[in-house]
């Protein structure tokens, strides 16, 4: 039985800085620093609640490659169960199995390899046929006319949904983040959590409604990562059971912390 199990993206992000305003020669920039960093939603998520001292396990695919072999060794180090990464030669979707966990968080979903919807309301109905909380993190589909109505006969089983304003604006097609807020609620989702950056967030719950200003970062590196330490930021006050307002705080702390560090997934523990 694990705390969390989270679901969705597994990556390495190339990350590169210092690239000069003039090309050194035509289409060629230099860069100061070229670094791997473990990414992807799930990761992130991942890593961050291990490192919170969670009992967490990811459910992702993998390459059979030196990315893949990078990505299990590191997840490892940070205390993730990895029994449930699939070692693929090429994009699959979500290993059906779901182990027991207290809260199933789906990274990223409308993003692969989230975009299928029969395997969304399989992994979402499953979840909740176990009891457990599900938390939805939300992307800008990469193609076709994707609307949250899809998955309408499952959207009262999710109980915490975080999208970025823009994602927020697009599902909604409402212009202000409490009218966004507010379409979601209408939906049957328990708890609206819309993230706007360096705004802070919004929400909107059963009993609670709130803005929080953002933590001040006095030295901002990199903000890769930044929305899904969020997620992990937050979940574990609900693993506190702590109120909205304060798993809304818990969410913003873990994500100024994250954004001192390069790389979305090795914060320190």
């Amino acid at each position: 039985m694990f705390d969390i199990v989270c679901i969705g993206q597994a990556v390495l992000d190339c990350i590169t800085r210092g690239r000069e305003a003039e090309p050194y020669k035509p289409n060629v920039f230099r860069a100061e620093t070229i670094r791997l960093h473990t990414g992807g939603d799930a990761v992130n998520e991942a890593m961050a609640l291990a490192g919170m001292g969670f009992r967490t396990a990811v459910v992702c695919g993998v390459g059979e490659d030196i990315a893949g072999n990078i990505l299990v060794d590191e997840l490892s180090k940070a205390g993730v169960n990895t029994e449930r990464v699939r070692r693929v030669k090429m994009d699959t979707p979500v290993a059906a199995e779901l182990p027991e966990a207290t809260i199933v968080s789906l990274a990223s979903i409308f993003r692969p390899p989230l975009e299928d919807f029969e395997v969304l309301k399989e992994l979402i109905q499953t979840a909740k046929a176990r009891n457990a909380i599900v938390c939805v993190d939300t992307k800008l589909p990469l193609q076709g006319s994707i609307k949250l109505e899809h998955l309408s006969d499952i959207l009262p089983l999710i109980d915490y949904i975080f999208p970025n304003e823009k994602e927020a604006a697009y599902y909604t097609g409402e212009k202000t983040i409490p009218q966004m807020a507010h379409a979601l609620r209408k939906t049957g989702i328990r708890n609206v959590i819309i993230k706007a950056g360096p705004e802070g967030c919004y929400g909107c719950g059963e009993e609670q409604e709130f803005y929080f200003p953002a933590v001040p970062v006095p030295n901002v590196i990199d903000t890769t990562g930044a929305g899904d330490n969020y997620v992990a930021g937050f979940i574990s006050g609900i693993l506190h059971n702590a109120s909205l307002r304060d798993c809304a705080n818990l969410g913003l702390q873990q994500a100024a912390r994250a954004i001192m560090h390069t790389g979305g997934g090795t914060l320190k523990r």
